[in-house]
């Protein structure tokens, strides 16, 4: 995919501001995210890992409620099961298209 340039949806401040106010009341934020990074466009697994994996880094930092945190590690676990799960397909897809 050399030369080709993909537009990705990412979250601007005040909508990770937002979502992080939410969490912070016990609200759920995922639809915003999701509606917001759904638009249109999809984000990589990697992507998402990696802003998953700061925004953790930033609840660390910021004293966030223990089930807060927990709920966003959760994510990670989702992201990675489905990266795993993902992988698994092509591997199987590559063998059969060899045999």
């Amino acid at each position: 995919m050399s030369g080709v340039e993909r537009k990705r949806n990412v979250l601007n401040v005040k909508q990770k501001s937002e979502i992080l106010r939410k969490l912070h009341n016990g609200e759920s934020a995922i639809t915003d995210a999701e509606d917001v990074l759904n638009k249109g466009n999809t984000i990589s697994h990697t992507a998402a890992l990696q802003s998953v994996e700061s925004l953790l880094d930033y609840m660390g930092q910021r004293g966030f409620d223990y089930g807060d945190i927990t709920a966003v590690r959760k994510i990670c676990v989702d992201i990675r099961q489905e990266m795993n799960k993902q992988q698994k397909q092509r591997r199987i897809t590559v063998f059969l298209s060899n045999n």
